[in-house]
């Protein structure tokens, strides 16, 4: 484990030489500033959520949705669907030490540790171990809300490409939001190519992010991608070859 600047606890992956959060903006901060605030301002008020988590990894996303939901009053049934190719860290969760915004939820983690899933009347979670590609592919028009929170495109650019972007897109609904920490101008391409409205999240005490969405959204900064590409030429999306 290791301590972030917003005073939760992230770790260290060896096999990506990556933190799971930036250490710099903070575990917890990052989750609930770049992904769940900015998705949530969009969908909150439909009756019935469906989000996917990519990659489920320490948890934080899925944790910071249901502190959100419930410090909010919000009256909508959750369904989070959530891949992780690493089945030994899912086992270890029990162990991990959360921030105290999480210690009325640690039961949750301790089920989907034992079992992978955790169901009651107004929540549903269910992990996937195993390729998050594949997983993708299994739905169509089903996410309100996507967490594109894998490892950076450096280290692992099968979950960046252009390709795999087609996918979120047809898992995704046609008014639904995708959120992610990465403002790579390579990752903004291939949403863009794929459709994507690109926009700037700028929040307090946290860099920049980028939301995604294929309607038009208000309140949001939207990025000129015409005038970004005119001036980046050489840079290009991501390919699966």
């Amino acid at each position: 484990m290791v301590l972030s600047d917003d005073g939760s606890f992230t770790a260290y992956s060896k096999e990506y030489d990556e933190h799971y959060h930036s250490t710099r903006d903070g575990a917890l901060q990052e989750s609930l500033t770049k992904h769940v605030i900015p998705a949530f301002k969009v969908v909150q008020n439909r009756d019935e959520i469906n989000i996917l988590d990519i990659c489920f990894g320490l948890g934080f996303n899925t944790l910071a949705t249901i502190y959100y939901h419930q410090k909010n009053a919000l009256c909508s049934k959750l369904n989070i669907y959530s891949p992780e190719l690493d089945t030994s860290l899912i086992q270890s969760l029990a162990n991990f030490t959360y921030p105290k915004e999480f210690e009325s939820l640690k039961y949750i983690i301790l089920e989907l540790s034992r079992v992978g899933v955790y169901d009651n009347d107004t929540l549903h979670i269910k992990l996937f171990l195993g390729d998050a590609r594949k997983y993708v592919r299994n739905f169509e028009n089903k996410f309100d809300i996507v967490y594109q929170d894998a490892f950076s495109p450096k280290t692992n650019p099968t979950l960046w490409t252009l390709e795999y972007f087609d996918d979120i897109k047809k898992a995704m609904k046609n008014d639904g939001i995708l959120t992610t920490y990465s403002t790579s101008l390579s990752t903004r391409l291939a949403l863009y190519e794929n459709g994507f409205n690109i926009y700037i999240h700028s929040a307090e005490r946290c860099r920049k992010s980028t939301v995604a969405s294929l309607v038009e959204q208000r309140g949001l900064e939207k990025v000129d991608m015409q005038h970004k590409i005119s001036c980046n030429k050489d840079t290009k999306p991501l390919r699966d070859k």
